[in-house]
């Protein structure tokens, strides 16, 4: 058996096609949907997906204002950008970029993002609504992997899903996400014991662990769906998932690969919870 592979940029490519129409009914009403990116690193790969976050939302219509400082900009500068962006009625959608300047205490900056423009879900208040059930902007790498899930075939409702990771931007707002829609879920990382036999139980796998192909075939129950949120470069330089992909497409039933899996989907994601907030959906 050899697992059926989920098109991350074929559904990427169809959730931007519905956000150009969303962004032309906004701009008929008058409203240009614009979405503000603050940075301040030098960090490459930050940089990296930052101009991919901009030349996507080029292409399907939404404006973007990135506010770029310095790698020593201090938690005063920032705060100063990022509530000035809060205040201005041109702006529906706000993210701020890491990493930050060594000592910037994030959450305070986070905090300062105004829930209606998050959609990158990072405010904790943004959070605990997510976890209460209320509405607001999920982190877009957690609707993504939901996104990817959505299909007349994978079927969520009571069964096991486990999730290998527990961040604040993937594995905790997954298992929300997948509680939402009556999974059961357990959640697993570093501590855990025996990791091995709790994810070997799993319909539904979720990896976001940072380890480049930890996950095998004898990980993966037979049959199961595999979503890998891995991002690690290998020696040569190639973007990697936490999944062996050769071990797992042998004993998975799907699998959604790194690269052409969650991360295109992530940008389509953002880019429409932008326009949602430019049309206050």
């Amino acid at each position: 058996m050899t697992a059926h592979v989920l098109n991350g940029k074929a559904l990427a490519a169809a959730i931007k096609e519905g956000v150009s129409r969303q962004v032309y009914a906004c701009q008929q009403k008058g409203i240009e949907p614009t979405l503000a990116i603050v940075s301040a690193t030098n960090d490459e790969s930050s940089n990296w997906y930052v101009s991919t976050i901009r030349k996507t939302a080029e292409k399907v219509g939404i404006k973007t204002k990135l506010v770029n400082l310095s790698a020593s900009a201090t938690y005063g500068e920032i705060a100063l950008e990022l509530g000035s962006l809060a205040g201005n009625g041109k702006v529906h959608g706000i993210i701020l970029q890491t990493p930050l300047p060594q000592g910037v205490d994030i959450d305070g900056l986070l905090g300062l993002i105004p829930i209606t423009k998050d959609v990158d879900g990072a405010n904790p208040l943004s959070a605990g609504r997510l976890y209460s059930g209320l509405k607001s902007f999920a982190p877009a790498t957690a609707a993504a992997v939901m996104a990817l899930l959505v299909s007349p075939d994978i079927h969520l409702e009571g069964k096991h899903t486990v999730v290998v990771g527990r961040s604040r931007i993937v594995g905790k707002p997954t298992a929300h996400l997948l509680l939402d829609q009556h999974a059961t879920v357990t959640i697993c990382h570093s501590r855990t014991t025996d990791l091995h036999k709790i994810t070997s139980l799993a319909d539904v796998l979720v990896v976001a662990i940072g380890k480049p192909g930890f996950i095998t075939g004898d990980f993966v129950k037979k049959g199961a769906v595999v979503i890998d949120v891995g991002t690690n470069v290998d020696a040569s330089g190639n973007l990697v998932g936490d999944v062996d992909v050769k071990s797992v497409l042998a004993k998975a039933g799907k699998l959604s690969p790194v690269p052409g899996g969650v991360g295109p989907v992530t940008t389509a994601i953002l880019l429409k919870q932008t326009v949602d907030a430019a049309a206050k959906l």
